[in-house]
């Protein structure tokens, strides 16, 4: 989920999917970079990308979060 979005913010929008589904493990991804800025949106966020975003660790993260078969 991009964390800067038109009309609502992604972490608006990530407290309100986790309020309704909290195993629902979500993705950020952002411009921000900095260790500071990042630190803002721990807690709700269950991982985080900084753009550009590399598709191989785009992948690697969604891995992570799918169950093993």
């Amino acid at each position: 989920m991009d964390i800067k979005m038109p009309i609502i913010d992604g972490h608006t929008v990530a407290k309100i999917i986790k309020e309704l589904k909290p195993e629902m493990p979500i993705i950020a991804q952002s411009a921000y970079a900095l260790e500071h800025e990042r630190a803002k949106y721990e807690g709700i966020f269950d991982d985080y990308l900084t753009k550009p975003i590399k598709e191989e660790l785009l992948i690697e993260k969604i891995k992570k979060y799918l169950p093993n078969e």
